[in-house]
């Protein structure tokens, strides 16, 4: 990975935008989005609600009541990460999509899992999301007891169906092998970000900082931003099993797509803590944008992160559909209504102008659709589901 600091000054204009990409990227928009709302999201929404009747069935309250309010919370979350199932060839979208949205739904379940107290908070959280990597292994085997550390008992079997979910659709996807070891190293590095960060909520522990500066080493990023990343590498593995569908894609493709949604990862943690700062604060959770000193730095880092994540999607295979996703993430963010309060303005501004003219068709489009749900809303009678709505 290149160092950050190698790409220029974050006011700069973006070099990775001329007419052609962005015509391009505006294209594939347009194209990605029929194909999505005709041949994807409808697929998604049917698996979302068998995973919520399948976690209404789960028997230990606790439990069953995580299970459903993560796929309250975080049901978008899944319909976003099944906009990659895009890139997958026709005839294997489906078990692309099948994959991207059970892993998802069992990340965003463990995520939340792991946010509670246990007795032994490292050791809770490090076992359970070996259901996570362990689900990433076609030719391993899940194991019985990935609650041993956990207070609220079992689940029924909700856990090992997610992982048989992703396991049976990667056995059918002809990529899948010559992935895994891609795959197996992003959710690794997702994983013991996630557990470290939910220790440091916790208990107060650095060890999450401490991990991130001795793991950083080589990779081009400062230890925060690789933090944020890597907690975010769920976004990798979404992206390499949409490539898995593909008989034609080979090993050395992962490193590139790695570098793309690493860079990524960063961009959607940092705005989403940007955006979510107050909510965060409310309940105590640890805001990514705690690791800063002041708004101007991070303005100004997570623009020349902006850029750097533009710099690799044009570099990568198939670069005006990574631009094209890049431009939908900070987009989905910077409309945000919280994106133009006190706190975020002086950041979300610096991204913005960072990612123009990449972004702006997206971004017109993006608070079209919020004013619209806004209106839908309004008519009748709902309240907003989140500050990002």
């Amino acid at each position: 990975m290149s160092s950050l600091s190698s790409i220029g000054r974050h006011d700069e204009p973006l070099a990775y935008a001329d007419r052609r990409t962005v015509a391009i990227a505006g294209w594939l928009l347009v194209s990605a989005n029929a194909r999505y709302w005709t041949t994807v999201a409808p697929k998604v929404r049917r698996q979302l609600a068998g995973w919520r009747a399948r976690a209404m069935r789960i028997e230990e309250p606790e439990l069953r009541r995580i299970a459903l309010g993560s796929l309250r919370k975080e049901g978008f979350t899944a319909e976003v990460a099944a906009t990659l199932a895009t890139l997958t060839p026709p005839r294997r979208r489906a078990t692309a999509l099948r994959a991207i949205v059970a892993l998802e739904v069992m990340y965003d379940y463990l995520d939340a899992l792991t946010e509670r107290p246990a007795l032994d908070p490292l050791a809770n959280g490090r076992r359970l999301f070996k259901a996570f990597t362990d689900a990433l292994d076609p030719e391993g085997e899940l194991e019985e007891d990935y609650y041993r550390h956990h207070p609220s008992g079992h689940d029924g079997g909700y856990l090992h169906e997610l992982g048989e979910t992703v396991r049976e659709a990667l056995r059918a996807l002809p990529a899948a092998e010559v992935l895994a070891p891609a795959m197996e190293r992003a959710a690794a590095r997702c994983v013991e970000a996630e557990v470290l960060t939910h220790l440091a909520t916790l208990t107060g522990s650095s060890q999450a900082r401490e991990w991130a500066k001795r793991t950083a080493n080589g990779s081009g990023m400062e230890w925060r931003e690789y933090l944020a990343g890597a907690a975010s590498s769920v976004l990798t593995v979404h992206a390499l099993i949409a490539l898995a569908g593909d008989e034609r894609t080979t090993p050395e493709q992962a490193k590139p797509i790695d570098e793309v949604y690493f860079a990524l990862g960063v961009l959607s943690t940092m705005l989403d803590s940007v955006v979510d700062y107050e909510q965060d604060a409310t309940d105590g959770t640890l805001a990514y944008i705690g690791h800063y000193d002041d708004r101007a730095e991070l303005g100004a880092r997570l623009a020349t992160v902006a850029k750097e994540a533009a710099r690799r999607a044009h570099d990568a295979p198939a670069s005006a559909h990574h631009l094209m996703t890049l431009a939908g993430v900070a987009a989905y963010y910077l409309s945000a209504p919280s994106a133009r309060g006190e706190l975020a303005m002086p950041v979300t501004s610096r991204v913005e102008q960072a990612l123009r003219p990449l972004m702006m068709p997206t971004l017109v489009l993006m608070r079209g659709w919020r004013l619209a749900k806004r209106l839908r809303a309004c008519v009748h009678g709902e309240p907003a589901t989140s500050r990002r709505s």
